[in-house]
């Protein structure tokens, strides 16, 4: 054990001088409510660009290249989630020299402003974003799971016992204790924020309290660090390669991947898949969210599917209908995956027609 943590600390320190052509800068125009990243990484151009159009279009829903500002749609409004988001600053962590790690904050308004705090881990290998879902063996993300619970729960009750200890507690303090005894605990990998640092692994669990109640919380989001020596055993062979510097590289999950192609043999598309859903029964099928635009036009297109085995089905919404409460179908995938890529055909719905589709992981 000692060896390994010496060698692990050897690397890591070989890693960090290792980023420096790595640089992060604020993607123009930079104005008060829009300090967002852009990354340049002059010696990888193709990891460069998968990075910053994940960035671009998962947070801010622009497409590198378009003709209109970076910050319009998230500056009014306009995006799929309808909020105003305003991003006031972000931060490069310090990290082994294979992940690139990049936190972010900023105020979404809604019914109440909401400030947030998100970071997004890649991997400069290949580009690709990090999912926490890849970086453990099956048989230990439930233990991993446990261990943030475990923290969680810990830092709950520690508080509890606190505000329980006081003698003539105020009202105050009577709904501190009913939100913390209510608070949900049994977070998963899915739904956790997390980065990377130097030799740790930090999880952030969401808060006990709602937005009316934010007040009173006092704990606010629950931060739980673990050592990646203490992570070592449960480690995948993706990220035991990832974290210890080495240039091998393992096959990882569909979910938050970006691919190129094209319909019809003319028409270049690129694909992202934004969220992956395992399947939860017996069915075997799994279902997933994807955004795909023409690289022509540059606006983006929704998608809904299901895998099971080898075999991606895709609906196409095109709007809406009010009147029956329901969406238009546009057109239809039906395809096949083999290793990174994905064949098949796209049919429009109302003409029938049916156009090949070609796909490869970038």
């Amino acid at each position: 054990m000692k060896k390994s943590i010496v060698f692990f600390l050897l690397i890591s320190g070989l890693s960090f001088s290792q980023q420096k052509n790595v640089k992060v800068g604020d993607l123009p125009p930079k104005t008060e409510d829009f300090v967002f990243p852009v990354i340049s990484y002059p010696d990888h151009p193709n990891v460069e660009n998968k990075i910053n159009t994940f960035l671009q279009v998962n947070e801010l829903e622009y497409i590198p290249g378009s003709s209109v500002s970076p910050s319009k749609l998230i500056s009014t409004g306009t995006t799929s989630y309808s909020n105003y988001i305003y991003f006031n600053s972000w931060e490069k962590i310090e990290t082994p020299k294979n992940i690139l790690t990049i936190g972010m904050d900023g105020e979404a308004s809604g019914a109440y402003p909401e400030n947030f705090a998100v970071w997004k881990n890649f991997d400069l290998r290949t580009g690709n974003f990090i999912n926490a879902e890849d970086l453990f063996q099956p048989n230990s993300a439930k233990i991993v799971e446990g261990i943030i619970q475990k923290g969680v729960k810990k830092r709950i009750s520690d508080f509890l016992i606190k505000l329980k200890a006081e003698k003539d507690p105020t009202e105050e303090v009577e709904s501190q204790i009913g939100i913390y005894e209510g608070c949900f605990t049994d977070h998963t990998l899915e739904y956790l924020r997390y980065f990377f640092g130097k030799d740790k692994l930090t999880f952030v669990a969401g808060r006990c309290s709602n937005h009316a109640s934010r007040a009173l919380d006092e704990l606010d989001s629950h931060v739980i660090e673990i050592p990646y020596k203490d992570l070592d055993k449960h480690w995948s062979p993706y990220a035991k390669n990832l974290v210890s510097g080495s240039g091998q590289i393992n096959a990882t999950s569909f979910r938050n991947k970006l691919y190129k192609g094209k319909i019809d043999g003319k028409y270049p598309i690129t694909v992202l898949i934004t969220r992956f859903y395992p399947a939860e029964d017996k069915s075997g099928v799994s279902s997933f969210n994807a955004e795909y635009w023409y690289d022509k036009s540059k606006k983006l297109i929704k998608w809904d599917g299901q895998m099971k085995g080898n075999h991606i089905s895709i609906i196409e919404n095109d709007q809406y209908d009010d009147a029956k409460s329901q969406w238009i179908q546009r057109a239809l995938v039906e395809a096949e995956m083999s290793g990174t890529k994905i064949t098949g055909t796209w049919e429009d719905v109302k003409t029938k027609k049916k156009l090949t589709l070609e796909l490869e992981e970038l």
